[in-house]
């Protein structure tokens, strides 16, 4: 379970960073940015620890190979807590950029893991979206 103080930064932080991608500004951006990024690294390998603000972080990170190095982080954090609804977000924006940067049976081996963690929540959307995705990378 997040810590209830840390989740509400990071979502805050996360509200405020779309915001100010919307707007196209930059300077907040990347203060805001580097905020979050420091929650992470203050809480790093602490019991507050949580994938889900590492798997914010990636979603805000503008380099793909970057943020999918803070992807597999974020992934291994939830694994090891067994969290599967974090385990299959996670595979999915995984999925999403390992295909942009053209690596299929990479995006392939994250969306059958993130279907296999999917069977066990509750989001059909998200589900939905991986079977999509994974039939489309197969197909092809």
């Amino acid at each position: 379970m997040i810590n209830t103080k840390i989740y509400k930064s990071v979502y805050e932080l996360a509200e405020k960073l779309m915001k100010a991608a919307a707007k196209d500004d930059r300077e907040t951006f990347e203060a805001l940015y580097a905020e979050l990024k420091a929650i992470c690294i203050e809480h790093e390998n602490s019991d507050k620890d949580h994938p889900e603000q590492w798997e914010t972080l990636a979603d805000f990170t503008e380099e793909l190979e970057d943020a999918l190095a803070i992807y597999e982080k974020a992934l291994k954090k939830a694994e090891a807590a067994n969290l599967k609804d974090h385990m299959s977000s996670i595979g999915f924006s995984m999925a999403t950029m390992q295909n942009e940067l053209g690596q299929k049976e990479a995006a392939i081996q994250s969306l059958q893991n993130a279907q296999i963690s999917a069977n066990k929540i509750e989001d059909k959307e998200l589900k939905a979206e991986i079977d999509e995705l994974l039939e489309q990378l197969t197909a092809a």
